[in-house]
């Protein structure tokens, strides 16, 4: 039998960085601590017979999208299985720059409140910034920082108006 293709009218004008998939274990626990902690929403949902999947991205950024996959696999239905899935951490992580110091405070005190605070607010070396580590509900790691000039260092390096 021959698998169906779905040939999609628009694609990327050139390699693109997409995604980052994480399996979970209670999708919609995930799909809430996202929507909560950070500025991504669901911009998909689908469900197969080998469970439950959704797409979380920044409604924004619609014309050069980065997609956060969740995948939650039923019982003996994982086709990666028996390999084990692992998380993100204690340094691998989801990085999310905000835009102001207080943003990092009000985050890690959000992730205290409910348990998921990993790395309270810490002033690190250049080029880091100031970050916080939460957990999200599955233990990966997702630091918050503000000042880690990746905006900046890319508008200097890469933009057109840095002649």
């Amino acid at each position: 039998m021959t698998e169906k293709h779905t040939d999609y009218e628009i694609h990327p004008p050139r390699q693109r960085w997409t995604h980052l998939a994480l399996i979970v274990k209670d999708i919609e626990k995930t799909i809430a601590w996202y929507e909560k902690y950070t500025h991504l929403e669901v911009l998909s949902r689908n469900e197969d017979g080998q469970g439950y999947g959704a797409w979380m991205a920044d409604r924004e950024d619609a014309e050069s999208p980065f997609v956060l996959v969740l995948a939650q696999f039923f019982e003996g239905m994982d086709p990666f299985a028996p390999a084990e899935h692992g998380t993100l951490g204690p340094f691998a992580h989801i990085g999310i720059e905000v835009m102001a110091r207080e943003d990092v405070d009000r985050l890690a005190a959000m992730g205290k409140e409910d348990g998921c605070l990993a790395l309270g607010p810490t002033q690190m070396p250049a080029p880091v910034g100031y970050i916080c580590f939460l957990k999200d509900p599955d233990g990966n790691t997702v630091e918050f920082s503000y000042d880690q000039g990746v905006y900046e260092t890319a508008r200097k390096v890469w933009s057109s108006d840095a002649t």
